[in-house]
């Protein structure tokens, strides 16, 4: 068995949740981790995690301006960039006619543009040297969707999207782009970290009060196991020709291919529509 050569992952959001599960995954293997923080404690406890090789990044993912200098900060302590983890994230629960606009700007700052602004950071590098990995971390909710979440499904379907698109630009020189779409993990997204609009209109009762009950008590209960979902991001990234989108759970592929079967359906039943903009032949 060949020996394992040491790669330099960047991941945005190692405090908690996934983040913290995929930064633990890849100190155990052996790798070298710069993890985003946003708080001093934050840092000192991911650096305590494997001394010399766990390298804590103060950075909020929304200041886009400070991440360019955050990078080369970074690659100068660490090394150069080999794979970018964007994780950093938070979900927002709200039927879009009761949430603002701020609700939804702040929604794609985090979700989106922060990784965007990541990803046009270490590109440069990677290009130069001809190789390199970003896994953008998205849902199985960009490509599925489910009432009182559509600001979020909107950033994640956004960040799909662009991953898929930037993907397409980047192969010629080497580098892969993936986006890694959970199902449900047993981290605080459904809980402490969920951003949770006000209720206010009684005829949405019928659709939200059930959805945010269920919500709320499955937090703490999901089926996915952050510690494994660590070891698949790691097996994704040993894969010599590693796919556009990975799906990660038995509810995300439930949900995904019934979503697919549903689609081909309604393709079917409208094709002949379809077919008839065209100019005449």
């Amino acid at each position: 068995m060949s020996a394992l050569i040491p790669k330099t992952f960047l991941i945005t959001g190692v405090s908690s949740g996934l983040g913290r599960a995929f930064a633990e995954g890849a100190l155990g293997a052996g790798h070298i981790v710069v993890g985003t923080v946003r708080n001093a404690a934050d840092a000192e406890r991911f650096a305590a995690l494997a001394p010399g090789r766990a390298s804590p990044l103060l950075l909020d993912v929304t200041h886009l301006e400070a991440i360019p200098d955050a990078i080369s900060d970074a690659e100068r302590g660490a090394g150069p960039i080999d794979v970018l983890v964007n994780n950093a994230g938070y979900g927002h629960e709200g039927v879009l006619e009761e949430s603002s606009i701020d609700d939804l700007q702040r929604q794609f700052a985090a979700n989106v543009f922060g990784p965007v602004a990541m990803m046009k950071a270490v590109l440069p590098g990677m290009r130069e040297r001809r190789r390199g990995h970003i896994v953008n971390v998205t849902s199985m909710g960009g490509f599925i969707t489910m009432p009182g979440i559509s600001f979020y499904c909107g950033s994640k379907f956004a960040l799909e999207g662009i991953s898929e698109a930037l993907g397409k630009e980047v192969a010629p020189f080497g580098i892969h782009v993936t986006a890694l779409a959970p199902g449900q993990f047993r981290t605080d997204w459904a809980g402490r970290s969920m951003d949770r609009t006000p209720r206010s209109i009684a005829d949405y009762d019928m659709v939200m009060d059930p959805v945010r009950a269920a919500r709320q008590a499955k937090s703490g209960q999901q089926p996915g196991d952050p510690a494994r979902a660590a070891q698949a991001l790691l097996a994704l990234l040993e894969a010599p020709a590693p796919p556009s989108r990975l799906f990660l759970g038995q509810d995300a592929l439930r949900l995904v291919e019934g979503k697919i079967a549903s689609m081909e359906a309604e393709i079917a039943q409208w094709r002949s529509l379809s077919l008839s903009t065209n100019f005449a032949a």
